[in-house]
């Protein structure tokens, strides 16, 4: 499970901590996130988001 950041401000997505404020378990992998789910610092739409090492 590897962690991800938004290209638009720098979130990065770390599937250990998941993002429980907006409904996502710690534990979650960004590829099960749904479609609809979107960077919590700036409302990028989970498409502007890349791997990261």
């Amino acid at each position: 499970m590897g962690k991800y950041k938004c290209t638009v401000c720098g979130y990065i997505y770390d599937p250990k901590n998941g993002d429980p404020d907006n409904g996502v378990n710690p534990g979650t992998p960004f590829e099960k996130l749904p479609d609809s789910w979107v960077c919590p610092e700036c409302g990028a739409a989970k498409t502007e988001f890349e791997p990261t090492e």
